[in-house]
């Protein structure tokens, strides 16, 4: 299903620095689980809050598993996206690491690309530009109790962006901690959840 906004934001100017994940674009793509349903309801609808009970288990207990992928400008004028399925199967590695049920990635691959074309207004032109693509799954149960969750919500927004770093391309200063890691055997480092990026 779509339901397309009816109040458009304004979108960046041409040659507007847009920074990193600052902007989101019009709409965005849900999709529901339920224990005993499975994945249902995939839409696309405005961008907009979120209403959760104070009680989900993704604040309490961590979740949650995210991607990041691009959608940009190529020299023939169309756009394109650079190998989504592979974003799609990682997000699927990260879920049964986190224990949070797999997603049909056609499915979400065509989701991806629905809402990047009509959003296509959104994806900046400029070199060194790009509409990143944010796809991420939460656990919605409310209740408090540390179990995998019956309940989830996968969303999609997208956010026209710039570099990651102000410097661009250019090198950039990093510090080496010695002392705390996020990664350790039989830990989660290899799943992209939210407790590694908080480590």
């Amino acid at each position: 299903k779509v339901e397309l906004t009816k109040t458009p934001k304004a979108k960046p100017a041409p040659g507007e620095k847009l920074g990193f994940g600052k902007l989101f674009s019009d709409h965005m793509f849900l999709m529901n689980y339920k224990t005993g349903k499975g994945w249902y309801d995939p839409r696309i609808v405005p961008y907009g809050d979120l209403t959760l009970s104070p009680a989900a288990m993704c604040f309490h207990y961590g979740q949650t598993v995210f991607e990041g992928m691009k959608a940009y400008y190529g020299k023939d004028g169309n756009i394109l996206l650079f190998r989504p399925e592979e974003n799609f199967a990682r997000l699927n590695g990260s879920n049964q690491r986190m224990v949070i049920p797999h997603i049909d990635e056609e499915l979400c691959l065509a989701g991806v690309k629905k809402l990047v074309e009509i959003d296509k207004d959104w994806v900046p032109r400029e070199e060194g530009t790009t509409l990143y693509i944010r796809p991420f799954i939460i656990a919605t149960d409310p209740m408090l109790g540390v179990h995998p969750g019956d309940e989830y919500l996968f969303l999609i927004i997208t956010s026209p962006s710039g570099a990651y770093y102000e410097s661009g391309l250019a090198p950039v200063k990093i510090y080496v901690e010695d002392r705390y890691v996020r990664a350790v055997r039989g830990g989660t480092g290899m799943a992209k959840t939210g407790g590694n990026y908080a480590a």
